[in-house]
C-alpha cells in the first residue's frame, strides 16, 4: 500500500516537474516573442499552432485506441511484437496522408505564407503522430519518468533554439516553426529509444494485424472525434475571427488565449497521472472520489484567478502595443476553472468509465452551438468582444452539460456546486471588466472568502476522505 502511495508521489513530481519546465518556457514564448518579432510574424505563428492543434485527426483513433485498450496495464506485459507492427504501420500512414497535405497545399492554396504553413504543419502530422502511440504507451502504462523526460526535451531544445536564432538576429516566423519540429522530432528519437523493444525488431516479427487496426480505430475513433470537436468549440470561433478580421487580430486574440491557458499545464500534469491510477480501482469508490477531487479541484481553481491581477498588469507593461487586446483576459482567464475541470475532472472520469459515446455527444452539442455563435457574432454582427465572450460561455455550457450527466452516471448530486462555480465565475469577469485597479483583487478575495465559508464543511470532509484514499 505504501509502495503505490510513494509511487504516486514520485510519479506526481515527474510531471509536476515537466509541467513546471513546460510552464516556464511556455511563459517565455508567450512573453518575449509577441515583443521581438512583430505582430505580423507572431499571428502566422499562431496560425502555424492553430492547425497544428489538428493533426491528431489524422490518426483516426488510431493512438487514442491504444490509450483507451491498453491504459492501466503493466508495460512489461505488454506483446512488444504486436506494438512494434503498429508503430510501423502507422508510421507509413501518416507519411502517406502528410504526402497528400503537401501536394494539395501546393496545388490549391495560392498565398505562399499559408503554403508555407501548411507543409510544416504536414511535417508535425508525421511526427506527433506517430511520437503519440508511444507517449499514449508510456502514459498509459505509468511510465511517468520517461514520458515527463520527452516533454521536457521538446520544450527545452525549442527554447534553446530560438533564443539561439533571436540572438544573431533571425525573427522570421518560419525559423520559429523549424525550431519547434526539430524539437519535436528530436523527442521522438528519444521516445523511440525509451521504447526500443517495441520499435527496433528484426524485420521477420514484423506482421500486418489489420484486426488489430480495426479495433483500436473502432474504439479509439469515438474519443478522436470527441477531442476534434472539443477542439474546434473554441477554434470554430478562432477560425472565424481569423477569417473576418487580419492575422494581426488573430494573433493578438491568440496570445490572450494562450496567456489564459498556461495554467492549464498544471492540470494535465495531475491528469497524465490520475487516468492509469483511476483504471485501477474499484469502480464502487469512484463517485465519493470524484466529489473529493472536485472539491480540492474548485478550491485551488478559483484561488488561482488571483494571478490574473499581478499577470494583466505585468503583460500591459511589458507588451504595450497588446494592451487593447488583453482587456479580454478579463472575460478569457476564467478558462482555466471548466477547461480544468473538464480536463482533469469529467473526461478522465469519462475515460475511465468507457463513456467516449457520451463525450463525443456532448462536444458535438457544444460544437453546433459553437458553429451558431460565431456566425452570429463574427459574421451577422462583426463584433469581436461578442465573439471572444462566446469562447468562456461555450467551454461553461460544455462543463455543466457534461458533469449533469457524469452526476447520473456516479449517482450524485452536484447542483449545488455547479451553480457556486456559475455565479464565482460571473463575479470574477464582472470585477475584473469593470474594476481596472487594484481595489479588485480585494474585492474578488473576499467573495473567494465568502465562498470558501460556504464550502467550509465539504472541505473538511474531503480532506478527511483524501487521507483515507492515501493509506488505502
Amino acid at each position: 500500500m505504501k509502495n503505490g502511495f510513494f509511487i504516486f508521489i514520485k510519479n506526481f513530481s515527474y510531471t509536476i516537474t515537466s509541467n513546471l519546465i513546460s510552464l516556464l518556457i511556455s511563459t517565455l514564448m508567450v512573453i518575449i516573442l509577441p515583443r521581438l518579432i512583430g505582430a505580423k510574424d507572431y499571428g502566422y505563428w499562431q496560425l502555424y499552432l492553430f492547425y497544428a492543434t489538428y493533426v491528431g485527426f489524422f490518426q483516426f483513433g488510431w493512438n487514442d485506441g491504444i490509450y483507451l485498450r491498453y491504459g492501466g496495464k503493466e508495460y512489461i506485459d505488454l506483446d512488444k511484437r504486436l506494438f512494434f507492427s503498429q508503430f510501423w504501420m502507422l508510421l507509413f500512414s501518416q507519411i502517406v496522408l502528410a504526402s497528400i497535405l503537401i501536394v494539395s497545399s501546393v496545388i490549391y492554396v495560392n498565398i505562399s505564407d499559408k503554403k508555407s504553413i501548411l507543409i510544416m504543419v504536414s511535417l508535425c502530422l508525421i511526427i506527433v503522430g506517430v511520437r503519440a502511440m508511444l507517449l499514449f504507451i508510456l502514459q498509459g502504462t505509468n511510465r511517468i519518468k520517461e514520458y515527463a523526460q520527452i516533454t521536457v526535451m521538446e520544450k527545452a531544445l525549442y527554447c534553446f533554439l530560438i533564443i539561439i536564432f533571436l540572438l544573431v538576429g533571425i525573427k522570421e516566423y518560419k525559423i520559429i516553426i523549424v525550431t519547434d519540429l526539430i524539437g519535436k522530432f528530436i523527442s521522438l528519437i528519444y521516445a523511440m529509444y525509451c521504447c526500443k523493444d517495441i520499435v527496433y525488431r528484426r524485420i521477420s516479427t514484423f506482421y500486418f494485424s489489420f484486426k488489430e487496426i480495426k479495433e483500436n480505430i473502432s474504439v479509439g475513433i469515438k474519443l478522436m472525434f470527441a477531442n476534434i470537436a472539443s477542439i474546434l468549440i473554441i477554434g470554430t470561433v478562432r477560425f472565424g475571427i481569423e477569417h473576418s478580421w487580419s492575422v494581426t487580430n488573430f494573433g493578438k486574440v491568440s496570445l490572450t488565449l494562450s496567456v489564459s491557458s498556461l495554467m492549464m499545464l498544471f492540470i494535465n500534469a495531475v491528469g497524465i497521472v490520475m487516468f492509469p491510477i483511476l483504471r485501477r480501482t474499484d469502480e464502487r469508490k469512484l463517485a465519493s472520489m470524484y466529489v473529493s477531487i472536485r472539491d480540492i479541484l474548485m478550491v485551488l481553481l478559483f484561488g488561482a484567478l488571483i494571478i490574473y491581477y499581478p499577470l494583466k498588469g505585468i503583460l500591459s507593461a511589458w507588451l504595450p502595443s497588446y494592451k487593447e487586446s488583453l482587456v479580454y483576459m478579463a472575460v478569457l482567464f476564467p478558462m482555466i476553472v471548466f477547461d480544468g475541470k473538464m480536463e482533469l475532472l469529467i473526461n478522465i472520469y469519462l475515460k475511465t468509465l468507457r463513456k467516449e459515446k457520451f463525450m463525443l455527444r456532448i462536444n458535438i452539442i457544444s460544437l453546433v452551438l459553437s458553429v451558431i455563435i460565431t456566425i452570429i457574432t463574427t459574421i451577422v454582427f462583426k463584433n469581436l468582444h461578442l465573439a471572444v465572450v462566446s469562447i468562456v460561455f461555450l467551454l461553461a455550457f460544455r462543463s455543466v452539460l457534461a458533469e449533469l450527466f457524469l452526476s447520473k452516471v456516479l449517482n450524485i448530486s452536484i447542483f449545488k456546486d455547479i451553480f457556486l462555480d456559475l455565479v464565482m465565475t460571473l463575479i470574477f469577469i464582472l470585477i475584473a471588466w469593470f474594476i481596472n485597479s487594484w481595489n479588485s483583487v480585494i474585492l474578488y478575495a473576499v467573495f473567494y472568502g465568502i465562498y470558501l465559508i460556504i464550502k467550509r464543511y465539504d472541505i473538511v470532509v474531503t480532506l478527511r476522505n483524501l487521507k483515507v484514499f492515501m493509506k488505502a
